[in-house]
């Protein structure tokens, strides 16, 4: 299936979660930046507050859409060993790349956040929405975090996944909901007609609004 843009491929994702509308436990994570424009329409049709997880990449120099591992906030790292093999990379590599993604991090949880903590997830059931699923690194690094925080049920939501990935990280979490899994994958902007990178602006935008449909907390100022 091709999606027109993000908005839409996460309305499509929605109607697959409708068994989790309206329900007090759940809650939707967005994964920045391009996860939020899908995590947003799954959570409006839902009626399921919306959060962020900030997660950033480790990509292979020269090959930056190729993921190597992954960190996200919490301190978490994780590293794809068969990559790293496969394309000779060094220990002084990935210390460089994660040291430069470790700081976009920071900036993106100043800008997103400032200093609101990450709402409180134990018992709850947890979506994890991004806009698709390719080596599954960065949903790896998503996981551990929400993990850490005892929920009830972690549930992976994306529009388009390299099966693959789903096969592997299906023993991580106790669902994964997806609406196509083409092979072969190649790319996740391959499965979109209009696939522009989300901005911080876009993704400050729609928490605002998430937050006029009371799904938010307040955003600080």
């Amino acid at each position: 299936m091709l999606f027109k843009d993000r908005r839409f491929a996460g309305q499509v994702l929605a109607r697959e979660l409708d068994a989790y509308a309206n329900r007090p436990d759940v809650v939707v994570l967005g994964l920045p930046r391009g996860g939020v424009p899908v995590a947003f329409e799954v959570a409006k049709a839902l009626n399921a507050p919306l959060d962020i997880l900030v997660v950033r990449k480790l990509g292979v120099p020269e090959q930056k859409e190729l993921a190597m591992g992954a960190i996200a906030s919490g301190s978490v790292r994780i590293v794809n060993e068969y990559i790293i093999s496969l394309m000779k990379i060094s220990d002084e590599v990935i210390a460089r790349v994660a040291l430069q993604e470790e700081r976009e991090l920071e900036r993106r949880e100043r800008l997103y956040r400032a200093n609101r903590p990450l709402r409180d997830l134990q018992g709850r059931t947890v979506i994890l929405v991004d806009d698709g699923l390719a080596t599954g690194a960065t949903m790896w690094a998503a996981v551990a975090p929400v993990r850490k925080q005892q929920p009830a049920q972690i549930v992976i939501a994306v529009p388009v996944a390299a099966l693959e990935s789903c096969q592997k990280l299906e023993t991580q979490v106790d669902k994964i909901v997806y609406v196509s899994t083409p092979s072969p994958f190649n790319s996740v902007g391959l499965w979109y007609e209009d696939f522009p990178q989300t901005t911080d602006e876009e993704v400050r935008d729609l928490l605002a609004k998430a937050l006029e449909a009371q799904n938010f907390a307040p955003l600080p100022q």
